[in-house]
């Protein structure tokens, strides 16, 4: 049985759907169905967490690694086994992580309040800690553009407690960061955004996807000038209920945002196409922080979702870099 059937799917414990087409895939517009693959299913690969945030995919040894930020560890998992092992402790409260053009893991650190690196050999390169002689607040997610770029949100929510970071003096406004991938210098791509959280690039990188964590909650479009500026900001949906938070594209140019908070019937992944239009969801029982596409052809979905992560093939691939 579905737990979404239930009458509490936030109690109710995890079961795989005893039948296919999986229930949980919501298809609310008819141009959802391509994507939506009859026999596959939402599996859940790992729990027992207390934050699951920034699940990124490596192909080449073939494991999923995420954040789970209380407890302040990085966690990995192997497609082939199925296992699940401690990939880094202390993490420095790590959220937001992605791999570079050269495959090199890119972490965005509550704690130290940075954004760094590890290089081949596992040792840690700092690439963003200050701007404008004053600490980052605590960089939360990252992307990784076709130049070699590195953007990357900063608002404050590490600095906010003991949770999921320290408790710590605000010293810069929440902006939006870009790391030349050639030069290594930081510059502010935006400040126009309220804690900014989630970011993604369509697919030709023409456009860059923002979430707005204040309240009320947006998200944002911004058109991609000269590949390193930022205009024309514009609202992207209307967040009339819950939480948007991390997400990724398509090679079709939908967009993949987890979601939750509000009502239970919310949580999950929220699915927009190129237009902004709500095509499909995927409902799970737990808010969902993070998404990003992996797989051997890149075609399935992973969700970081609070004490959780799940799984779902589909029929569209992740564009590359995200």
């Amino acid at each position: 049985m579905n737990p979404l059937d239930t009458q509490d799917p936030r109690t109710a414990p995890w079961q795989t759907s005893a039948r296919y087409p999986d229930p949980a895939v919501i298809v609310l517009d008819q141009s959802f169905l391509r994507y939506r693959l009859a026999l596959a299913g939402v599996e859940r690969i790992a729990t027992g967490l207390r934050w699951a945030e920034g699940p990124v995919w490596f192909g080449d040894i073939r494991c999923l690694l995420w954040s789970d930020i209380p407890n302040n560890r990085m966690l990995k998992w192997e497609e082939e086994t199925g296992g699940v092992s401690v990939f880094r402790k202390p993490s420095h409260f790590a959220n937001g992580n992605t791999r570079d053009r050269q495959g090199r893991l890119i972490t965005c650190e509550h704690g130290a309040r940075r954004v760094t690196r590890t290089e081949y050999d596992g040792t840690i390169t700092v690439l963003a800690q200050e701007w404008d002689g004053k600490r980052l607040n605590s960089p939360n997610d990252a992307v990784v553009k076709s130049d070699g770029s590195i953007w990357f949100t900063d608002p404050p929510f590490g600095l906010l407690s003991h949770y999921e970071g320290a408790p710590a003096v605000q010293e810069l406004p929440t902006l939006i960061y870009r790391i030349d991938g050639d030069s290594g210098a930081l510059e502010v791509v935006a400040d126009t955004v309220d804690r900014p959280n989630g970011l993604c690039f369509s697919p030709d990188e023409s456009i860059l996807y923002v979430v707005e964590s204040a309240l009320p909650r947006n998200v944002y479009a911004f058109d991609v000038v000269g590949g390193r500026r930022l205009q024309h900001r514009r609202s992207f949906i209307d967040v009339d209920e819950g939480t948007p938070d991390g997400m990724r594209c398509d090679v079709d140019g939908n967009l993949w945002m987890g979601w939750g908070m509000g009502s239970a019937a919310l949580d999950g992944v929220h699915i927009y196409n190129p237009a902004g239009r709500l095509i499909g969801r995927i409902a799970l029982p737990e808010r969902c922080a993070n998404v990003c596409f992996g797989g051997t052809h890149r075609n399935r979905l992973f969700m970081a979702a609070s004490h959780s992560v799940y799984a779902l093939y589909l029929n569209t691939q992740g564009v590359a870099g995200g």
